[in-house]
């Protein structure tokens, strides 16, 4: 997401045009029908060179699917971060005979760290609330394995509350620091 968000950017159309795309394909389209497309269109399989073969399990599948959109989010924060620097520090540059790149890689990006922190930990948030679409395809995670539990324990449903505030806990207990952690650093690299 940093480099197509950086690509968004750059001066010359050739590298901006497709990063505008991807970035706004991927930001505007629904996580669902990423996972199903990403889940149906990727192979079970690689063959490499030699006759080896390497298995793509779902879970890698659905970590790919995942990423995707939330690519097109960073990138836009990049964007976004880059676009809110004064034009200030870019003149400056420029009259210290800097050249685009090494303005942004040296000037710019790291001002643009403390500004993308507190979105880039709300995405994070968000991408692992996300996780049990998962679910859908039978790959194993925290929602997939509460209903294993519950099948196990019988068709009981005085255990459906229990389960899932149990796995509502799990969530919270995961997320919440995230938050806290997020919340000091905001004010750690106050703007």
């Amino acid at each position: 997401g940093v480099g197509v968000g950086v690509r968004e950017v750059s001066l010359g159309g050739l590298g901006r045009a497709p990063s505008r795309f991807v970035t706004h394909l991927l930001r505007e389209s629904p996580w669902l029908v990423i996972l199903f497309a990403i889940m149906y269109l990727m192979p079970t399989e690689l063959r490499l060179p030699g006759g080896i073969r390497m298995p793509l399990p779902d879970w890698f599948k659905a970590t790919i699917a995942f990423a995707l959109p939330v690519m097109g989010n960073i990138s836009e924060i990049v964007r976004g971060a880059v676009h809110s620097i004064p034009t200030g520090q870019w003149d400056s540059a420029e009259g210290l005979a800097f050249t685009r790149s090494q303005t942004l890689r040296w000037i710019i990006l790291p001002q643009c760290v403390k500004r993308a922190i507190p979105p880039w930990m709300n995405w994070y948030a968000l991408l692992t609330l996300s996780t049990p679409m998962a679910s859908i395809f039978s790959v194993h995670e925290a929602v997939s394995n509460a209903q294993a539990g519950m099948e196990a324990a019988g068709a009981r449903p005085d255990l459906l509350f229990p389960f899932y505030l149990f796995l509502l806990c799990l969530f919270f207990a995961y997320i919440y620091p995230i938050a806290l952690w997020t919340r000091r650093l905001e004010h750690k690299y106050a703007v």
